[in-house]
């Protein structure tokens, strides 16, 4: 572990000037970005006591092997350039307000002919308004239950709206009123349209307005002797009320802000957003992420800083495109629990990135106070449940740790652990996949898999060579970027430092060859093992022959399990993927005159090879560019005999598949032996399909028999 000495900047040569500075590993990565008003103050606080560090910048400190900085003559240029430095290098020191998938907003096409209401999640698109965020997908799917009853719009996907358009009837939601059935032009485009535009107006918070006439309805068509209608109006009244109470009114005068509050402790802090739009709560979102403890960085301050930085940052990303004011994720007002010392420039920021002027301030008295005090309860509550929670976690992350250490004999934890499975299917189709777990958890950014190009030449398998050509291809890389750990700024440098331990799925065979690939590339500091599946043991590189046995109930035995299942279901999902596509395109590569537009045509209007196995020819032609001597030629090539005249692809299950060929993982291999092998006619079979009882077929089928 480097010593921060060795690369302290010598005493006068660190500016005064405001900046932003990097922190790099001995390898080259970057480990931390900072920012300060004055880069020697910041940067000599560093080095001056390390004793007198927080617990987790003294291990930054002490990883890392160089400092850099840029100078910048304003603050604002300052938080610009961190929060892209951030986003550029994901530095693992740096905190991280984001989660393992984006929050789900509900989305209104209104750049369509006909507007859609539907869940989404990632960047925002022109033309599209959104609401939200919403905490869980079905917290949208039940606002949208309710208010479809009285805006019935589409929800439904282009697909299926044109499908049914072609059959020229609605599906479950038109029959039941829930959707006003655009698709056979049961209401007009303009009709659809300002049903939807009523439906955004509800929630933009206008619902006063639709209330009131509703009502005025309702009593017109009363007075009318027309009780049918009002009922329904009646009804749709009681729904419109039952969406509001789920959005409870926190401010009378209709204001737009967001409240953020903190609950903290020495290493970690959570953080709660309640998102405020016309008066009522719209989204909540919140995460508990580990502290950076910057020296004289003590307080929320610092922690509001850095989120609004992040947190806004990302947003403006996702929204760049809309070009909507109504989908601007950036409040009017930011109400926080304290204000930073750069709360004007933050201000500033804020306000370009929103386009106008937004207020950042502490709410003092009134409703806004009490919100900032609900919001600080949850978040003291998270905290606390993410403690407890997490107790037991990292008490058995560590203890597995630190039992492969000293079972293993290394002279450090395994803090990142790396893994390699191979799969495929009797030599063909060969992949592998590489796993990253750091602190016990799997890190899934740093996944990767590799097609397998050196292959046996007998057609078989060749799991030792497989094993030898995806460590040199992982370690090559290392290799090259420690010969030049400072070049290419803007390339990722994910593997730019090795793990501490190297897992190959296998027995001595596979271990012997990676440890030998990285012999020859010299590298030194990694150790190499193999978990064997059938006894669990784990080999080690040697003569020896005798593998090290872990008790079944050690915690480094799950680990090492848990690391070894996950590289064998993240090879066999890239496996099946590239088999698939494989299967599919030669199975209608042996057609002569059926070139690749064509071969793309058939499948995409089928959807897969056994919806096309079960076509007519009369089916088949019906796709631009088929003809009948082409028909019947895929139809042989498929496997289906000339005198055979299949039935017209339906929903009902194909019973005449090809049974889909089984992984040499997936069974042992006396059952292997008794697999069907692919390629094989499919079984003969008496029974038929049962007919739909929508389907136009239905008179011809009852007429044959």
């Amino acid at each position: 572990m480097p010593d921060p000495a060795t690369y302290r900047p010598a005493p006068g040569s660190i500016p005064v000037e405001p900046g932003v500075y990097r922190f790099r590993d001995p390898h080259g990565r970057v480990i931390y970005v900072g920012k300060a008003k004055s880069l020697r103050s910041r940067l000599n606080s560093y080095f001056a006591d390390i004793s007198g560090l927080a617990p987790r910048t003294r291990q930054m400190v002490m990883t890392a092997g160089s400092v850099e900085w840029t100078v910048v003559s304003t603050e604002v240029e300052a938080l610009q350039l961190e929060y892209n430095w951030i986003k550029e290098f994901d530095p693992r020191f740096n905190i991280r307000y984001r989660d393992d998938k984006s929050y789900p907003v509900l989305a209104v096409t209104l750049n369509e002919e006909y507007p859609r209401l539907f869940v989404y999640r990632g960047p925002r698109r022109k033309g599209v308004r959104y609401f939200g965020p919403y905490s869980h997908a079905w917290a949208i799917r039940e606002t949208l239950d309710l208010l479809t009853r009285v805006f019935p719009a589409r929800t439904c996907s282009a697909g299926v709206f044109k499908r049914h358009r072609q059959i020229d009837r609605p599906c479950l939601l038109g029959y039941i009123d829930k959707c006003s059935a655009p698709c056979i032009n049961r209401v007009t485009a303009e009709q659809h349209r300002q049903i939807v535009l009523d439906f955004c107006d509800f929630l933009a918070g206008k619902t006063d307005r639709l209330v009131r006439d509703m009502e005025r309805q309702m009593n017109a068509a009363a007075e009318s002797l027309d009780f049918e209608r009002a009922a329904r109006l009646r009804d749709d009244i009681g729904a419109l009320k039952r969406a509001l109470e789920k959005q409870t009114v926190v401010f009378g005068d209709g204001t737009d802000a967001d409240v953020v509050a903190f609950a903290d402790d020495d290493l970690e802090a959570a953080v709660q957003v309640f998102h405020v739009r016309g008066g009522r709560v719209r989204g909540q979102r919140g995460w508990v992420v580990e502290k950076t403890g910057e020296p004289g960085a003590e307080g929320e301050a610092p922690l509001v800083e850095q989120f609004l930085t992040q947190f806004y940052g990302d947003q403006a990303e996702l929204s760049a495109g809309a070009g909507d004011e109504a989908t601007n994720p950036v409040p009017k007002e930011v109400l926080v629990p304290v204000l930073p010392d750069n709360a004007d420039e933050l201000a500033d920021w804020l306000s370009g990135l929103r386009g106008s002027r937004v207020s950042l301030r502490v709410p003092q008295r009134g409703d806004k106070r009490a919100l900032a005090e609900t919001v600080q309860r949850n978040a003291q509550e998270a905290l606390a449940q993410h403690k407890l929670k997490r107790a037991g976690d990292f008490n058995a992350r560590s203890e597995a740790l630190q039992s492969i250490q000293e079972t293993l004999g290394l002279d450090e934890a395994p803090l990142r652990i790396e893994c390699v499975d191979i799969s495929h299917v009797q030599g063909t189709d060969v992949v592998a996949s590489l796993v990253v777990f750091e602190d016990g958890l799997p890190r899934k950014s740093d996944y990767r898999h590799y097609a397998i190009r050196e292959a046996a030449g007998d057609g078989r398998s060749d799991d030792v060579a497989s094993i030898a050509e995806v460590t040199r291809r992982r370690f090559a890389r290392h290799v090259a970027d420690a010969e030049q750990p400072m070049a290419a700024e803007g390339k990722s440098r994910r593997f730019a430092y090795p793990p501490n331990l190297f897992v190959v799925d296998g027995g001595a065979p596979q271990v012997n060859a990676a440890a030998a690939v990285l012999k020859d590339l010299g590298v030194t500091d990694v150790a190499v093992i193999g978990l064997a599946k059938r006894l669990e043991e784990v080999w080690v590189p040697g003569p020896s022959a005798d593998p090290v046995i872990f008790p079944r109930t050690s915690e480094g035995l799950y680990l090492l399990q848990r690391v070894r299942d996950e590289a064998h279901r993240f090879a066999i999902t890239f496996h099946r993927s590239k088999r698939s596509k494989r299967m599919t395109a030669s199975a209608l590569d042996s057609v002569r005159g059926l070139g690749e537009h064509r071969r793309k045509a058939l499948v995409t209007h089928f959807g897969s090879v056994s919806r096309l196995r079960a076509a007519s020819v009369e089916e088949i032609t019906a796709v631009p560019g088929i003809g009948v001597t082409t028909a019947k030629a895929v139809l042989e090539a498929l496997g289906v005999p000339r005198d055979a005249t299949p039935e017209p692809a339906s929903d009902a299950p194909n019973h005449s598949d090809t049974p889909e060929p089984i992984l040499h993982d997936d069974l042992p291999r006396a059952d292997l032996a008794r697999a069907e092998p692919p390629g094989l006619d499919p079984p003969q079979t008496d029974e038929q399909p049962i007919p739909d009882p929508h389907s136009e077929q239905i008179s011809e089928w009852q007429t044959s028999e």
